[in-house]
């Protein structure tokens, strides 16, 4: 056995450094698990599992797809738009480090999967409740390689917006806009659920969505914080913001449902908290703490201004994905170009620092990974649906998905439903709140 490999690697790659990234990928992986919760309860009881199936269904179909040829096209080779296929099937993908970073190139490659994993999770949020679960498969798998991978290259892996100087600290290209902007088409595609506009369709659980956003939250220092690939200020500065961003959204929030509502809900507290969390994920590393409070207080504005007007059109986008993660990283894209410091780890200084420059190469990204995501998408179910059907039959839909798809309920045996009255007998009398 040649051994020099080995002992190259020891004197190369940073242990504190690569712990901490072990640490990361675990947390941004049961980030997917958590979002399942978050979107499970804001459906119907019918759809449960099958929306929860959606996200498990996403970490097997995108980490294949990643291992195969969605990360060579990633971050093989400096393409303006697309990378190569030197790593394909993990080629090359061993112990050394990864090429600017003190950790092993296989670390580099798991952590990225994670981000691969949730994005495909995210779309998924657009479509709940009547697309078909083949048709789903299919999508992610043909989506995570067409459209996340691209856009990967494009912010991360030496493409046309991070050569040309656009700073994303970790993922408002590729995660955010590249989610929420998707799911956008796929809503027009797939079309509006048969119930819609005609009768109100209610979140079933608002513990379950609290729940998956406590666990988001947790898992999003995982995310921010491991875009620093080290233990170095960049990612003690993104785990702080992390903290900051969404405790200042939550609070916008509240302000807003008092004055909207009179009331603080439930539903809108959890919501904020996901969108305080994709406000600072692509300024994380680029801006000082006092910053990403005045990005929370304020980008939480265009969110919330957006989720109480999609529901008076006819884009039934069912879990507001575009909301919470397009306009979301759409905001904080664009407030790096005004903010940016390079005394906080910043490539460049904003506008307000006297660089004009980086607002334009934020705004150009602010602009082409929208345009990209939501295009792409929406050809590419067109033609996956002229191969096969992408809506459930009505029959299914009135169903519900879970026993459609899965041959399972998610409360068997009347476990979930709402106590109407009792009958005659003194037996209580039931409704299934979905």
């Amino acid at each position: 056995m040649n051994v020099l490999p080995v002992a190259k690697v020891v004197a190369e790659v940073d242990t504190g450094d690569t712990a901490w990234m072990l640490a990361a990928t675990a947390l941004v992986l049961l980030m997917t698990p958590a979002l399942g919760l978050f979107y499970a309860g804001l459906v119907r009881s019918k759809n449960t599992l099958n929306t929860f199936m959606m996200c498990v269904a996403a970490i097997a179909i995108a980490m294949v797809t990643w291992a195969l040829v969605g990360y060579s096209l990633a971050f093989d080779g400096d393409g303006s738009l697309i990378g190569g296929l030197g790593n394909f099937a993990m080629q090359g993908i061993d112990f050394t480090p990864r090429e600017g970073t003190t950790i092993p190139h296989l670390v580099f490659f798991a952590f990225q999967a994670t981000f691969c994993i949730i994005t495909t999770a995210l779309v998924s949020g657009a479509v709940v409740e009547r697309m078909r679960f083949g048709a789903f498969l299919v999508f992610a798998a043909l989506w995570s390689v067409l459209v996340y991978a691209v856009l990967a290259h494009w912010a991360f892996g030496g493409g046309w917006l991070i050569a040309g100087g656009t700073l994303d600290f970790a993922g408002g290209v590729p995660v955010e806009m590249g989610s929420g902007f998707s799911a956008l088409a796929a809503a027009l595609v797939v079309g509006a659920r048969k119930d819609y506009g005609r009768q109100a369709l209610l979140p079933h659980n608002a513990v379950y969505v609290l729940l998956g956003a406590g666990l988001l939250w947790f898992g999003w220092f995982g995310f921010n914080g491991g875009s620093g690939f080290s233990t170095g200020d960049a990612s003690v500065l993104a785990f702080t913001n992390t903290l900051l961003t969404p405790a200042c959204a939550l609070i916008t929030w509240f302000v807003l449902d008092l004055i909207r509502g009179r009331k603080v809900t439930a539903i809108g507290a959890a919501t904020a908290i996901i969108v305080g969390c994709v406000l600072i994920t692509p300024a994380g590393g680029f801006i000082s703490p006092g910053w990403a409070m005045a990005l929370g207080f304020l980008g939480a504005l265009p969110c919330y201004a957006v989720i109480v007007w999609r529901p008076r059109t006819r884009v039934d986008e069912t879990l507001d994905v575009l909301a919470a993660h397009g306009i979301a990283g759409f905001t904080g894209i664009l407030f790096i170009g005004f903010v940016a410091q390079i005394g906080w780890n910043g490539v460049s200084d904003g506008l307000f620092y006297g660089n004009a420059d980086q607002l334009w190469d934020q705004a150009l990204a602010a602009l082409a990974a929208p345009a990209y995501a939501f295009g792409m998408t929406y050809v590419l179910l067109r033609i996956i649906g002229a191969v096969m059907p992408l809506r459930a039959s009505e029959h299914d839909e009135a169903v519900g998905m879970d026993v459609a798809y899965h041959g399972e309920e998610a409360y068997a045996s009347g476990e979930g439903a709402i106590l109407v009255a009792p009958d005659a007998d003194g037996e209580a009398l039931v409704a299934d709140p979905g």
